[in-house]
């Protein structure tokens, strides 16, 4: 049986969405082409698309805006010679290209917190899926054996924290991505009397600096951040194997990006 682009996405999107607008579509390539390879990534860079390329991949499921920035507004582009570069090479090779964002987080359980939660072997801990946030209750470590248990499980070099490496945690929220905003991170705390709190990224001068003033003030919090795509990168990772359940006929791969930042 021929499987086409299209027959993938009515797959991604079958359990519907919340939300009125979405970013989630075909960004390149006809929805008819039938599908020789599938790979998920968390965002589609030049060199992710040049390797599915090689894979004999002719549909890449990204999480994030290909052209550098949430909604993919590209106005201001127009006149620049990266975006163009890029454009020409997906266009060229004949890539489709599927955002994949609002339907994954708005699947129950979340899809990326899910696969976040399997690569550090903590879904056994859960205690309560809000949605936009986990609170775990973890066996008691401190906050440096909790990094290096982290940075071991996820493969990462570097995570930033705020708080006393020392100090015992056993209460623990969990935000993937941009969800360490203090609309969400700080009442999460409040609410659930977390001591701890790991997410992907926020506005640095809101959560961080309220657990600078935590920490000051004698209490028993700390903040553990990880890097937007460190956060998400596990449930694009599940997500490939989830597809390749669902369409056993076609090969699927997992394609990681490096590191954005390089450490000095």
């Amino acid at each position: 049986m021929n499987i086409k682009i299209k027959n993938v996405i009515d797959v991604l999107t079958a359990q519907g969405i919340s939300r009125e607008q979405t970013v989630d579509k075909l960004e390149f390539g006809d929805p008819d082409t039938i599908v020789t390879g599938i790979a998920t990534t968390f965002l589609a860079t030049q060199e992710i698309v040049e390797k599915a390329k090689e894979l004999n991949v002719n549909l890449i499921i990204t999480h994030e805006g290909i052209f550098y920035s949430h909604w993919d507004r590209t106005k201001i582009l127009q006149s620049d010679k990266v975006y163009w570069q890029k454009r020409n090479i997906i266009e060229e090779s004949e890539m489709g290209i599927f955002r994949f964002h609002d339907y994954i987080h708005d699947k129950k359980p979340d899809g990326i917190m899910k696969g976040l939660l399997q690569t550090l072997d903590w879904t056994k801990f859960e205690i309560k899926d809000k949605q936009v946030a986990s609170v775990l209750e973890i066996p008691t470590m401190t906050v440096e054996e909790i990094i290096l248990y982290i940075k071991r499980r996820l493969d990462i070099q570097y995570v930033r924290y705020i708080g006393d490496l020392k100090m015992p945690c056993r209460r623990v929220g969990l935000l993937v991505g941009y969800r360490g905003t203090g609309d969400l991170a700080i009442k999460l705390i409040a609410e659930e009397g977390l001591e701890l709190v790991i997410y992907g990224e926020g506005p640095e001068w809101e959560t961080p600096e309220y657990i600078r003033d935590a920490v000051y003030q004698g209490r028993q919090k700390a903040l553990v951040v990880l890097g937007h795509a460190e956060s998400e990168v596990p449930g694009m990772k599940y997500l490939a194997h989830w597809i390749q359940n669902k369409f056993p006929s076609i090969p699927v791969y997992f394609i990681p990006s490096k590191p954005i930042f390089q450490i000095f």
